[in-house]
């Protein structure tokens, strides 16, 4: 049955409302659906840049502890050079006035002799050669030939063994030595010293250990112990 035209423009309406509807629709599902991606797609970027931001401080703050252990590590080392610094002069100013008391006990003459005496024996005794000679300093040679005319008899009684002793008058220590005796053997090979500086020396080196514990106290960072 053939429509009029009123039916037909009806239905050209409806048909125009219905494609309108379902556009509107599909616009309003396309715009929901964009605002959700983008809403997705700023969070994601947010989070990125978040991360940057969190790993930038983090890389800052580790760069900045480095730094810190850096700068105590060398605020330490300064501190414990200037205390071992501060050690070593203290010992060097002890060993200074072991050496003015040496030079107080050598101004003693009947101490001197009697120390010359035990000096050179323990020299000769350590050498035991059949020539031995002596040098001393130039204002102690009267004072060491003397003692050599008494030491030589007690030598050889104690040794058991013929001796010729000599006295280096060409040779000598320096004249700002303290004291005390060197005694070479007759072809200069072989030295004893035993010079008062010499001595002193060697007692500070064996005495060092208990000199540092009394004046500064055990050492923390000291594992072993003889």
């Amino acid at each position: 049955m053939a429509l009029n035209d009123i039916e037909v423009q009806k239905r050209i309406k409806h048909m125009l409302a219905f494609i309108e509807q379902e556009a509107n629709e599909k616009v309003e599902e396309i715009d929901a659906k964009s605002e959700e991606e983008f809403n997705i797609e700023k969070v994601r970027l947010m989070q990125t840049q978040r991360m940057k931001i969190i790993e930038y401080y983090e890389k800052k703050e580790k760069q900045i502890e480095q730094q810190k252990k850096i700068y105590i590590s060398s605020i330490r080392n300064q501190a414990r050079l200037k205390v071992l610094a501060a050690q070593h002069d203290l010992v060097s100013e002890l060993m200074n006035d072991m050496k003015v008391k040496l030079i107080r006990l050598v101004e003693n003459p009947e101490v001197y002799q009697g120390l010359l005496y035990k000096l050179m024996l323990q020299s000769l005794l350590r050498l035991l050669e059949p020539v031995m000679i002596v040098r001393c300093r130039p204002q102690d040679h009267l004072l060491v030939e003397a003692i050599v005319q008494k030491v030589t008899p007690e030598y050889m009684k104690v040794s058991q063994k013929q001796v010729k002793i000599q006295v280096d008058r060409e040779v000598h220590l320096p004249m700002n030595t303290v004291g005390g005796v060197e005694v070479y053997s007759g072809n200069y090979r072989i030295m004893i010293s035993n010079t008062l500086e010499s001595r002193m020396d060697l007692i500070a080196e064996q005495k060092m250990p208990e000199i540092r514990k009394a004046l500064f106290g055990i050492n923390p960072n000291r594992k072993f112990f003889l």
